[in-house]
């Protein structure tokens, strides 16, 4: 009896331990990264740089990972919103932004203003920079201003005559254009649009006169003739833009760098971090996604997240003091 008890015992357990055996490998099944489709916010509407770069990379990092990088487009507050939220979303790795250097703006703007920040930089993990490019000046082709001389006379004469267009107060297109004022002593209005596509939009219909933006958004449309370029923000000449002078070169102190780069909530696990980190990489040195982030304009400029950390760094710092400069707008 005490022999078939033992027996029955034994069994029992290792009925046990086959059950707890299987859920755990159950759980681990379940829990490996990525199980489902990953979303990447995008703060701005289609048709700005964050869109075009974000939508490839998306696309490539899809593949890497074998599960979907769905672009969700969540525009406003000059990025804010999509900012904010993916600083408080979960930290799974299900969550990912794809990001432009106004991400470590928006915070220093809104303590300008007397608002308690939605976000602060430090709420975001650095993945990797996809892309780093100076913003472009564009008018309209039929305007009458052939060379940025052209242009910076007419303000000067017309201080109350003429606008532009951006994607937001403190943003990535208004930025650059308050620090060339400040440094060249015009004026021209401010026309706040949602993101970079409606500024665009904008321009060719008339309703502003210039833009400060991103070779991603415009390059199409320069070459289309219906826009010209003036200048850039940059140091040496631009690959997509040939001809077109920096304002360095012009002999005037005002560089600004438009780069683009994925974020993840803080606190997101090392091991998704280091998944995520490599599928980037992947995206980034994909020939396909080269050529076609190329051909708007922004070539690959990527950089791990260690570095791209330091970067980030490093370019908010600079970021502050402008936005500093510009003070409180309404």
């Amino acid at each position: 009896m005490l022999k078939r008890l033992s027996i029955t015992t034994s069994l029992k357990s290792l009925a046990l331990v086959a059950a707890a055996a299987f859920s755990f490998g159950s759980v681990v099944a379940q829990d490996a990264y990525p199980s489902r489709a990953i979303t990447m916010v995008v703060p701005f509407p289609p048709g700005g740089v964050a869109d075009t770069v974000g939508r490839p990379i998306a696309d490539a990092m899809s593949r890497a990972l074998k599960q979907s990088v769905v672009v969700e487009n969540r525009a406003g507050a000059g990025g804010g919103i999509g900012f904010s939220h993916v600083a408080k979303a979960k930290p799974d790795g299900y969550t990912v932004l794809m990001a432009l250097s106004s991400v470590s703006v928006i915070p220093e703007a809104d303590r300008i203003l007397g608002k308690a920040p939605s976000y602060e930089l430090n709420q975001l993990k650095p993945i990797a920079r996809i892309t780093a490019d100076p913003t472009v000046l564009v008018v309209r082709s039929e305007t009458p201003w052939k060379t940025y001389k052209d242009f910076v006379a007419d303000m000067r004469k017309n201080p109350t005559k003429f606008n532009y267009g951006s994607s937001g107060n403190y943003g990535t297109m208004h930025v650059p254009m308050e620090q060339l004022k400040a440094a060249e002593k015009f004026s021209i209005t401010h026309i706040p649009y949602t993101g970079a596509g409606p500024a665009v939009i904008g321009l060719l219909g008339g309703q502003v006169d210039a833009l400060a933006t991103g070779p991603a958004s415009i390059v199409s449309h320069i070459k289309s003739g219906k826009v010209r370029a003036l200048a850039h923000w940059g140091e040496g000449r631009l690959a997509a833009l040939p001809d077109v002078p920096s304002f360095k070169e012009l002999g005037i102190a005002a560089e600004f760098a438009q780069w683009s780069g994925i974020f993840v909530p803080a606190g997101t696990p090392d091991d998704i971090v280091a998944k995520l980190r490599d599928a980037a990489r992947q995206a980034a040195n994909d020939e396909k996604v080269k050529q076609i982030i190329s051909n708007s304009g922004s070539p690959i400029q990527f950089l791990d997240a260690s570095d791209f950390q330091r970067y980030v760094d490093t370019d908010a710092k600079k970021l502050a003091e402008v936005v500093k400069r510009i003070g409180k707008v309404q």
